[in-house]
């Protein structure tokens, strides 16, 4: 059975650093024995069928083929359309009330405990705010990501210990909901 993914590429083409051209990546996608490959944007996102592997399996593959190709390593997260899907559907916060500059997802490689995130003082941020889902984190940030306190500690490396995180704003998540179910 085929199912269509979308793979998240954390920290390329990002100050002109670690440049991953979308039609490389499309085309080593292909090479590895994807469908239906398609790309978001510049910042590393593409969508793919595939009828082998899980989302785990899939991501080390990609990984693998990238360093290979392009001659250093990426963090890669692969999700399928369900999961997607639900993330949209679930979020904590009334997104369609928002601007989606104020709305970010951050996808983890594998389930994250609220303990990890104990040390925070929440109320200390107001009125921003996080809130945990299924591997991922949901960041209400109203004067966007770029000025967000919060978002700077919720990236600190011993808060994501052990973990692949990336992050995505909100007119992205909702894009690869579209794009993984079309």
């Amino acid at each position: 059975m085929t199912t269509t993914y979308a793979a998240l590429l954390r920290g390329i083409n990002v100050g002109g650093s670690r440049k991953v051209p979308m039609a490389e990546l499309r085309s080593l996608m292909t090479g590895l024995g994807h469908d239906g490959v398609r790309t978001h944007l510049q910042s590393g996102q593409a969508v793919f069928a595939a009828d082998h592997g899980d989302e785990d399996s899939l991501a080390a593959e990609l990984a693998s083929a990238i360093e290979k190709h392009f001659g250093f390593a990426v963090d890669v997260i692969v999700r399928d359309h369900a999961y997607l899907k639900a993330i949209a559907d679930n979020c904590p916060f009334p997104a369609a009330e928002l601007e989606p500059k104020q709305l970010h997802v951050t996808y983890f490689s594998a389930p994250v405990e609220a303990e990890r995130f104990a040390e925070i003082d929440r109320d200390a941020h107001l009125p921003e705010e996080f809130r945990l889902g299924d591997r991922a984190l949901y960041l209400y940030a109203p004067n966007g990501l770029g000025r967000s306190k919060l978002a700077e500690i919720l990236s600190r490396p011993r808060i994501n210990k052990g973990l692949i995180a990336t992050s995505r704003n909100w007119n992205t998540v909702v894009k690869l909901v579209e794009m993984t179910g079309a």
